[in-house]
């Protein structure tokens, strides 16, 4: 644990920093590449729940730090033109801090905060999460659960997304599986004009499944999971603590 929460923190800052930039050039953009952009966003900064669907309990806490890769390939020329002429890249690389506590009756809230070095990224979100079915020795636990993410430091875009999902998920001792399914809501505006005088501004839904793994070594914590929103996938690796 000791060797792999630096190791994480070294990865998300290195590959971030290498290729990164701020978005200060909105204005260069076409409405079809604010569009891939925008998508491609949505995908990368929407919320990835990292946590199986049983709830944590009233004493309950969970406390990570994650890293998310996702692909960006499609929208790669575009951000480059909307972070001055910067190398395209095609993942993107986003390190957070989550955490989670447990409620009465079988909720849980969460909310992590993030930074992406060398660009001007900031964003926050947070989930609320219900377990319909607690889950049990024989029974898996089913929850649902509403989320937000909101961008913030970047002064030319306003950008926020909101999902409800539905997850499943079953232990087995320490080892806990889960999959989801579940609806994207994008908001995106450029706050400049882009190409030619044009109004950026898009808002439209992405289709959302993922499957995941926690571990749970006592008090010490991994999560692994894979997760499809529109068009673009992404992989998250969360390192922690959880009772």
């Amino acid at each position: 644990m000791k060797k792999l929460l630096p190791l994480l923190c070294l990865v998300a800052g290195f590959s971030s920093a290498a290729s990164a930039a701020d978005i200060s050039t909105m204005q260069n953009l076409l409405q079809s590449e604010f569009r891939l952009l925008s998508e491609d966003l949505g995908s990368a900064l929407s919320y990835k729940p990292l946590a199986p669907a049983e709830p944590l309990g009233i004493t309950g806490f969970d406390l990570g730090l994650a890293v998310t890769s996702t692909d960006i390939s499609k929208s790669s020329a575009a951000l480059a033109k909307a972070s001055g002429g910067s190398s395209p890249i095609s993942t993107l690389i986003i390190p957070k801090l989550y955490v989670a506590k447990g409620l009465p009756f079988d909720i849980d809230v969460a909310a992590f905060i993030s930074a992406i070095p060398s660009t001007n990224i900031r964003l926050v979100g947070g989930e609320l999460r219900y377990a319909i079915i607690g889950g049990g020795f024989a029974y898996p636990a089913v929850a649902i659960r509403g989320a937000i993410t909101r961008l913030s430091g970047v002064d030319q875009l306003s950008f926020d997304t909101k999902s409800l999902d539905l997850s499943i998920s079953k232990g087995f001792a320490m080892f806990t599986p889960y999959a989801g399914v579940g609806q994207v809501w994008v908001n995106s505006t450029a706050n400049v004009a882009g190409a030619s005088g044009v109004t950026l501004d898009e808002s439209f839904t992405q289709g959302k499944v993922f499957v995941g793994a926690n571990l749970n070594l006592g008090l010490v914590n991994f999560a692994l999971e894979g997760d499809r929103t529109g068009g673009a996938a992404s992989y998250s690796l969360k390192a922690g603590f959880r009772w």
